[in-house]
């Protein structure tokens, strides 16, 4: 039995959250890899719905979590989530949740800097959570930023606040910001160290100690492959690398510790927030799978666009994120659509293309190429095995599976922890 990796395929938002809590169960440890609380899991348990942010998907489970040091976290938030995780029944201690001592703690400072930064785009605005994650990721390249480990040692701590408020004052002065100052954050963290502290320990040796051991690892990506800062629609993206090569310097773990890589794409594609969508559809079909769907994002409830699956973009994530079998999510929110689409490639200026350029105005006017295909009348919700499938929509999936290159592992539809239809099992890959 090998570790798995589970990240995103297209723009995120595609059922992630579920298949992670489905493989946790055959898991011994999930841990998160990148990202912050701008990104958000969904768990249907029955009549339970849990909505996580930062807490690993395992923690619905009991079993050990872990935020690795890719993570940037704001520790108000995380005990917020924790607080509603625990009144919903769930037992989050620091026996079942690590978190990492060398991962960057979001301050208050962040999350303004993000939000006036955003107010003052207008129009040329990236769409980000406002939630201080841009920022945290800034200062953490820049060498200036705070870390968990950091919050037990005052002394280093003053010297670190000066160092970073020499940076953040010029930005706050030039957004017409309230000036910080040092006393300002000593006490912000004053408050929230001793909630936090009792979970902060050296991810990195926790984890390699849990491998070496033989236990089983479920690596947990955030956003997706398409909002990585290197290889998404950039600057439309988030501010960390989303693909499975980023397990390694998220989580203090060697290159091979990823094991099997599960990309997770929609049966159509959605995306939240601003940037390019080559197959977006502003008809009553857009309308039809948002509906259906439920597409609202988990963190910030904005509503998400909506398009035909894009083969060509997916192709493109599998290739650059190393997937090696995908899981097809929300089959289901095609049940009784005549005709479907999928875009297999485009034409950009008159000339086809096979891929997703990265100049922005290039991406900006693709023109999709379609192939249509038979639509089914009868509900494929909650089917559990292959026969149980009408045979229109056994050739959109097998049909997917051509264009994009590789294998469905495993194939979800609805919601529900356990109507998967499971072709592969990525634990023994």
């Amino acid at each position: 039995m090998g570790n798995v990796t589970v990240i995103g395929g297209q723009w995120g938002d595609e059922g992630k959250g579920k298949v992670i809590d489905w493989l946790a169960d055959r898991a011994d440890v999930v841990v998160r890899f990148q990202g912050g609380n701008n990104a958000g899991h969904t768990i249907v348990v029955g009549d339970k719905t849990y909505k996580l942010s930062l807490l690993p998907s395992g923690v619905v489970q009991g079993k050990l979590s872990i935020i690795g040091n890719g993570v940037v976290v704001d520790p108000w938030s995380l005990m917020d989530e924790i607080g509603r995780a625990r009144a919903q029944g769930l037992e989050v201690t620091p026996d079942v949740l690590v978190l990492a001592d060398n991962a960057t703690v979001i301050l208050p400072l962040h999350r303004d800097l993000d939000q006036a930064r955003e107010a003052r785009a207008g129009a040329g605005k990236i769409g980000t959570t406002g939630r201080g994650i841009g920022p945290a990721y800034e200062d953490k390249v820049g060498r200036r930023a705070i870390r968990f480990a950091d919050l037990s040692d005052r002394e280093a701590l003053e010297t670190k606040i000066e160092r970073l408020l020499a940076h953040h004052g010029a930005l706050r002065a030039g957004l017409g910001l309230t000036p910080v100052t040092p006393a300002d954050i000593l006490a912000q963290l004053a408050e929230i160290t001793p909630q936090v502290a009792p979970f902060v320990k050296p991810a990195w040796r926790i984890l390699g100690d849990q491998i070496r051991a033989g236990r089983r690892v479920l690596f947990e990506g955030a956003q997706a492959t398409l909002l990585d800062v290197d290889h998404g629609t950039y600057p439309y993206v988030t501010s960390s690398n989303t693909v499975a090569g980023q397990v390694a310097a998220g989580s203090g773990v060697g290159p091979q510790a990823g094991g099997y890589v599960l990309g997770i794409v929609k049966a159509y594609t959605t995306r939240v927030g601003e940037g390019p969508f080559p197959t977006e559809l502003h008809d009553e079909i857009g309308a039809r799978l948002g509906e259906r769907g439920h597409e609202f994002g988990t963190v910030t409830g904005r509503p998400r666009r909506c398009g035909w699956f894009d083969a060509a973009l997916v192709r493109q994530s599998i290739r650059v994120g190393g997937v090696q079998g995908i899981v097809l999510t929300k089959l289901d929110v095609l049940d009784g659509i005549e005709t479907l689409k999928i875009c297999t490639g485009y034409t950009l200026d008159g000339r086809p293309v096979d891929y997703l350029p990265a100049g922005l105005r290039d991406q900006a006017r693709l023109v999709p190429v379609y192939e249509e295909i038979e639509g089914w009348s009868d509900s494929t919700q909650g089917a559990r095995s292959w026969k149980d499938l009408p045979g229109a929509a056994v050739k959109y999936v097998r049909r997917i599976e051509e264009l994009v290159g590789a294998p469905v592992a495993l194939l979800s539809t609805s919601p529900q922890r356990d109507d998967i239809i499971m072709m592969r099992d990525p634990f023994l890959d």
